[in-house]
């Protein structure tokens, strides 16, 4: 399922997972916060929808899932290692399971860099910039399983 990145409802869940409240989203788009709500509501249904979709897809054993943030937890059943599936403005759904990457000899390095580092400035977290993206993935991912908790 593709999500409506452009779409309101988006802007209000974007709003919210970085923490503004329902009411302030109201006000600076001047609409009623039940609105909002329900926008919301739709929103969630969305993501729910999307990561079970792909987890269902990647064989992944859901563990924890958290529409509000739209991260999905798991464990990959055909790679025996955990995985985390997150919704991110710019790069859509994607899923990163817990390996020891060969980043150095990789043809994706750079493109794994950027995904790290776009999805932790979306969610507002702060991570080392460093030259190995498995490091980079472990320190945010750390981040992410403790606010799961």
């Amino acid at each position: 399922m593709l999500l409506p990145t452009n779409d309101k409802q988006f802007e209000f869940w974007k709003m919210r997972r970085t923490g503004t409240a329902n009411i302030t989203i109201a006000n600076l788009l001047g609409i009623s916060r039940q609105a909002v709500s329900r926008g919301l509501q739709l929103m969630d249904d969305k993501i729910d929808t999307a990561l079970r979709d792909m987890a269902a897809a990647n064989q992944i054993e859901i563990e924890k899932i958290s529409q509000e943030r739209g991260i999905l937890l798991g464990r990959s059943i055909p790679f025996r290692t955990q995985s985390i599936i997150f919704v991110s403005e710019k790069h859509g759904v994607q899923v990163w399971y817990e390996h020891e990457g060969d980043c150095g000899s990789c043809q994706r390095y750079t493109g794994c860099i950027e995904l790290l580092w776009d999805y932790a400035n979306e969610i507002g977290i702060r991570i080392k910039k460093t030259a190995d993206p498995t490091d980079m993935a472990e320190e945010l991912f750390t981040k992410i399983k403790e606010i799961m908790k």
